[in-house]
Formats: C-alpha cells, sequence, structure tokens
C-alpha cells in the first residue's frame, strides 16, 4: 500500500515538472472549506487536463463522545494536495490525487459529574490529574477522489468548486494520563492500564473520520 502511494505520488510529480514546461495555461486560486484556507497553483497539460498543486489549513473545535468518557476536542488540518483535474465537459470535472496531510485532533477528557469512569471503574477527579491525546489518521498521505466545477489555469477571473473525499484510513489514538494525589499506587495503575483500552474506543467513535469530506469554494485567477 506504501508503495503504491509512493508510485502514484512520484507519478504525480513527473506528470507536473513535464507539464510546467509544456503547459498552454496556468493560474492560481483562493479557497475555504472543510479543509480551512488554501490556495492552489494549476496549469493546464491538455486540452482537457490539467495538473494542481496546493495548500491548506484550519481548525475546528468540537466535542467527542466514546462510551465512557466527554472529550473536548479540537481538529487541526494541514493537507497539501497533489491533483490531475480532467475536464471531459467544458468546466465540470473530475479529480483524482494524493493528499499529503499533517491532520490530527487533540482531545482533553472530562469528568462527568466529578468523576471518570474508564472500562468499567469510576474514578474520581482528584484520582485522575490529567488525560489527554492525540487521534490522528492512518494514512499521512491519503488518495482522494471528487468532481469539481472550474480550473484554476482557466484565462481571467473565474470561480471554482471541489466536492470529495480524502481517504485518511483507520484513525489512531494515543491517550495519556498523570494520576492525581488522591490515587493510591494500585488505583493509579488500574487506571492507566484502564485508559489503554479507552484508546481503542475513542477510536471506535471516530471511525468516521477515516473518510474525510472535502467542499471547498474559491476564487481563481487565470493567465
Amino acid at each position: 500500500m506504501r508503495l503504491g502511494k509512493s508510485v502514484l505520488a512520484a507519478a504525480l510529480s513527473a506528470a507536473a515538472l513535464g507539464g510546467v514546461t509544456s503547459a498552454q495555461a496556468a493560474g492560481v486560486g483562493a479557497r475555504i472549506g472543510t479543509t480551512g484556507l488554501g490556495a492552489d497553483f494549476g496549469w493546464e497539460l491538455a486540452p482537457t487536463l490539467g495538473g494542481r498543486i496546493g495548500y491548506s489549513a484550519g481548525s475546528y473545535s468540537t466535542h467527542v463522545d466514546s462510551s465512557d468518557v466527554r472529550y473536548d476536542a479540537k481538529l487541526k488540518l494541514g493537507n497539501a494536495n497533489l491533483f490531475l483535474d480532467w475536464s471531459p465537459l467544458g468546466p465540470f470535472r473530475i479529480t483524482a490525487g494524493i493528499v499529503p496531510n499533517n491532520n490530527k485532533i487533540d482531545v482533553t477528557g472530562e469528568p462527568t459529574n466529578g468523576t471518570y469512569t474508564f472500562n468499567g471503574t469510576t474514578y474520581t477527579a482528584s484520582q485522575i490529574g490529567s488525560l489527554n491525546g492525540t487521534v490522528k489518521p492512518g494514512n499521512s498521505a491519503a488518495p482522494y477522489l471528487g468532481v469539481g466545477y472550474g480550473n484554476v489555469w482557466t484565462k481571467g477571473l473565474n470561480f471554482y468548486f471541489d466536492l470529495g473525499v480524502m481517504f485518511q484510513g483507520s484513525p489512531k489514538a494515543t491517550l495519556n494520563l498523570t494520576c492525581g494525589a488522591a490515587a493510591t499506587p494500585a488505583q493509579c495503575a488500574q487506571a492507566q492500564n484502564d485508559v489503554a483500552a479507552e484508546q481503542t474506543r475513542l477510536e471506535d467513535s471516530l471511525k468516521k473520520f477515516k473518510y474525510f469530506p472535502v467542499a471547498n469554494i474559491g476564487i481563481t485567477i487565470g493567465f
């Protein structure tokens, strides 16, 4: 799987580098959407085919609930993109490529009514000093497939949008627990073991994160 991604990324890069020298048109774009704020540079490779590279970033705050714990969660996005845009029907297009990313969710566990419950065991807030961690997608280079309207290299001032999915892979969680002053050594050891099981439940509650929806709209200047 990793080898296939590397080959695809290399092919996209080679097409991009080759296309720059023979491009009939090029342009830049600025966009906003589910991947945050971003920008693209695109160029025409053939009458209906173009290459596009770009980057976007952003953050969102929310809550995540596993079966036992409620978390404050902050989604941090950082996505590059290496795309091929095929436009067989005028401005309407099909887009495919790779999204190297540094996406992650930082989580902080919250006590419920002054207690935490891990794996069926309840602890007081004074027994748990802190609970935090990070959830990352399984694929640091996510395949992308989508549709859209408008090409970055179209001459003049225009708009474009993308609708698609990044296939990020199953999320991987890492949780860190610090015991509070009220916890005995035995309680602390039990809490650490229970949190190891909680990681699996957190991953399960975020399994939809493996398919990240992309919906972006922006403006382009082609030349």
